[in-house]
Parts: structure tokens; sequence; C-alpha cells
């Protein structure tokens, strides 16, 4: 603590109560470059929280990293003690508290899906093993690089040390997508849409699920009035939302992608709104038919640090028949993942 004498008074000013170690791989890359001012600005950690920012990226991109360092530093963050860039695991991964892996093998024009699962199976296998041997007991990770889920749920079998509980991957852009297309539909300001979900795979099978949300208080149904696109295109508008990007912009929502990542780890370190829920992926432990062994996006709520699946929301037949399909998909990538572990 620091004593400031004046005429009259006597205060202090306490030191910020924390320093957090966060890592970010895949750095060099959009989401990165789109994700670190949010980092060190104090909007995914929050105002009363230092950080010591660790840039990870594959060799070919050390000369992006040096770039990226050079615009945190000439950003001047106050909450920003030290930014390392490296493309080596140990020194990105020893003693930290947060990792947020963005870094994967991008799919390629003519690449089968099965060849993609096996080229990042190979990555978050060793991912998970160096956040096992190297990272703090307590480290809380985020899965962004697709397919996500796969790859969540890769690391946490390699880092049998650290709690499962501790892993999640990004469901949240597909939440935020699936919040602003009621909110444009019924003309109204995001804040007042609360309580969708995604259901299942970071994919074009997850479920956007409007049956237990509202606007201002009312059923989400109730005020839109029209089933047939609630039940239809709806769906299909937030599934391949990403796609529709891609064409539109000839690059991917990079943006977007790292305003969920803030969203989503800040809900899950200072908790979400009291009467809401979000949507992360999650390792499953049976909640809603789903067993153990797969990475889930469910609706959780989020205090102190961790999150709890929402539990007792009523599936209708329409409803079962999509989480069925999207755990069909899972359960497929799985496959393929462990065959391509085992090769």
């Amino acid at each position: 603590q620091r004593r400031v004498h004046g005429d009259h008074f006597t205060f202090f000013l306490s030191k910020m109560s924390r320093t957090v170690r966060v890592v970010v791989s895949g750095a060099a890359g959009q989401i990165g470059y789109s994700l670190v001012p949010l980092i060190c600005s104090g909007q995914v950690f929050g105002n009363d929280t230092r950080v010591v920012l660790r840039l990870l990226d594959v060799a070919f991109c050390a000369q992006s990293l040096q770039g990226v360092q050079m615009e945190v530093e000439d950003g001047a963050y106050t909450l920003l003690d030290q930014v390392i860039t490296t493309t080596d695991l140990q020194e990105a991964f020893t003693d930290v508290d947060y990792a947020i892996l963005v870094g994967g093998f991008p799919r390629k024009a003519g690449m089968e899906r099965k060849e993609l699962i096996s080229k990042n199976v190979a990555i978050f296998k060793e991912q998970g093993q160096a956040l096992n041997k190297w990272a703090s007991r307590d480290v809380k990770v985020l899965v962004v690089a697709n397919p996500a889920n796969t790859n969540c749920l890769i690391a946490s079998m390699n880092a049998p040390d650290i709690p499962r509980r501790n892993f999640s991957c990004l469901t949240r852009l597909d939440h935020n997508r699936a919040i602003s297309q009621i909110a444009l539909r019924a003309k109204v300001p995001v804040a007042d849409v609360k309580n969708v979900i995604i259901w299942g795979n970071h994919s074009s099978t997850q479920y956007p699920d409007v049956n237990h949300g509202t606007v201002r208080g009312q059923p989400i149904r109730q005020v839109i009035q029209d089933d047939a696109y609630l039940n239809g295109p709806y769906i299909s508008t937030v599934q391949k939302r990403g796609a529709a990007i891609i064409e539109a912009r000839k690059l991917s929502s990079a943006m977007s992608a790292a305003n969920a990542i803030k969203d989503h780890m800040y809900d899950w370190i200072h908790g979400t709104a009291e009467g809401s829920w979000t949507s992360m992926g999650v390792l499953s432990e049976g909640s809603y038919g789903i067993e153990e062994g797969f990475c889930f996006s469910y609706p959780v709520r989020c205090v102190n640090g961790t999150w709890e699946i929402v539990q007792g929301l009523s599936l209708d037949e329409f409803s079962q028949r999509l989480l069925a399909l999207t755990k069909e998909e899972l359960a497929s990538e799985k496959h393929d993942a462990l065959e391509a572990l085992s090769a």
C-alpha cells in the first residue's frame, strides 16, 4: 500500500488485487490480434487485475508475433505488467493461470474432415501434455480452435492432473449470434434478450434453442409469434453464420470471435448475471442424456469462477431430435480423434 498525505485527510491506495499469467496460442492470427487488446485493457479479467501476457505461435509466425508485441507495447496498457512472445510450449505454459487456445490447424481446400481432426489431435495432445506438466493446477482452459469441442476433449484427456471442469470450449459466439438474431427480429436491444441456449457441437449441427428464452421478460415464441421461422430459418442462420461471414468478408469472423472469448472468460471468472445463463462447451457429466466422454455445449450459470449446468429444462421432441443429431456428430469426431491418437 502507498500512503498519500493531504492537508485534511490521509488515505490509502491499494495495489491491484492480483496478477494473472495468461497465454494466448495462435496469437499472430486474426482472432488473437483482436483479442489481445481486450485482455490488456481489463475487459476480460477486470480492472482490478494485472496481466502477464504470453503470446504463443508456431515458429513460422515468429516475425508476426514480434509485430504484435510491438503494438502491445505501443498500446501502453496500464494493467499489463509484461508481454512475452514465444514459440516454446514450456515458456508459454509454465505456471499459467489462464490458457486461451486459439491456434489450430486450419481447414484447407480439399481437406477431408477426418484429416483436419487428425492434424488438430496432434496439436491438442501436445498442448494438453504441456498444460499438465507446467501450468498452474488451477489453470482455466478455453479451446477456440476448431473442431473446438473435440480439441477440448483431447486436451483434457492429456492433462489428467488438471480438473476436467477447468476445460471448456467456445460456443459463446454461437450464443451471441442466437441472441442477436432474436433482437433483430423483435426490434429490441440485445440486452433485452435472455436465456437462449446453444446445445451440442460448435458446428452446423449445433442447436440454438429459444424455448426457455425471453424478450423483455416475455417468452421468445410469444414475442416473435412465428414458430416456422424459429424452427427453421432462425436455426439455420445461426448454424451457418460463420460461413456467411466468410462469404461476405472473404475472411473468418475474428472480431466477433474475440468478443465472444472476452464474454466467455469474463462470465466464467466473474459470474453470470442474476437470473441469466450463458452457453459453454463443457465436459459432459450425464446431463440431458449426454454421457461422460463428450465436450458438449450446455446452458450454464457461473459463480465464483465455477460453472454449473442449468438443470430441469424441458426438451420437446423437436429439441430431443436435434440434440441427438449434434451428439451423433460429436461421437463421430471423437471416433476419428481417438483413431488418430492410436495411429
